[in-house]
């Protein structure tokens, strides 16, 4: 395992880190911004978001596709100019959260089931966005679901569900409806947030609380894990070689202060080949 690296500063509170297209992507949900790694490492405002929670990920055809959270919208659109495309309000007022494109060019979002200013419920779900903007409704009675991951064949949807301490699964039907759910690997003691594949097959989960991000088989083998300074809200495996990891940091729970210093942080350490 190599040094920690810092790669951004001055974030409110990064999230939704992602590789695509040979660079990093990010999320500020206190500048409600998603940024994008320049070749010479500086980062670059790309939209602007109405709303957090933000997340966001993209179509075959090179469109950003972007959750507001707040206002329960998706957005797309091509450099940075984002149009709604579909509305959520009519599944659930609270906030939505983290997003994942389908293969096929459906999406799913995840809500989390209540306001943040109430008490936690396990009444978090999952909504199926269809090509043409219809959001309907496939899965609910999530422990705050948060970060979501749908394998390369588009057959399995991972969702972390950070009140219960596990990576639940769905398997993908035909017509996009989610069944047979299931526990991918139950990490007991952690509260994952945004998780990524590993190029093996793991997954990767960021955990605030406990400051790391750990690597995890299916059925809960702990492969590796990496300390960090700060709360870990998301992750992502990149770099020329597949052998980086990002982490969005942050001290938390000050991280959610718009008023306090901004200490969210991008922060990149070297894993060993594989992971």
């Amino acid at each position: 395992m190599g040094r920690i690296s810092t790669v951004v500063t001055g974030i409110g509170m990064g999230e939704s880190a992602r590789w695509h297209n040979g660079t990093l992507w990010y999320a500020d949900w206190m500048a409600r911004t998603v940024s994008v790694l320049g070749s010479g490492g500086a980062a670059s405002v790309v939209a602007t978001v109405p709303s957090f929670p933000i997340s966001f990920d993209w179509f075959d055809d090179g469109r950003m596709v972007v959750v507001s959270g707040g206002t329960a919208e998706v957005l797309a659109g091509f450099g940075g100019r984002l149009a709604r495309i579909a509305g959520l309000g009519h599944l659930s007022p609270d906030p939505w959260n983290e997003l994942a494109v389908h293969p096929g060019g459906a999406l799913y979002v995840d809500g989390i089931g209540y306001d943040f200013a109430g008490p936690p419920r396990a009444e978090g779900l999952i909504a199926r966005v269809a090509p043409d903007g219809t959001a309907t409704r496939v899965a609910g009675g999530l422990a705050f679901p948060n970060g979501m991951v749908i394998s390369p064949d588009g057959a399995l949807l991972v969702v972390a569900e950070s009140h219960a301490g596990r990576l639940t699964c769905f398997d993908i039907g035909d017509g996009g409806a989610l069944a047979n759910r299931r526990v991918w690997a139950a990490v007991e003691g952690s509260a994952p947030d945004g998780i990524c594949w590993s190029p093996d097959g793991g997954i990767w989960y960021a955990d605030v609380p406990n400051r790391r991000c750990v690597l995890v088989r299916e059925g809960g083998e702990v492969a590796d894990a990496v300390q960090f300074p700060q709360g870990c809200f998301s992750c992502a495996v990149g770099g020329t070689a597949g052998d980086l990891l990002f982490a969005t940091a942050a001290d938390w729970p000050g991280a959610m202060d718009a008023a306090g210093p901004k200490s969210g942080r991008v922060l990149a350490v070297q894993l060993a080949q594989g992971g």
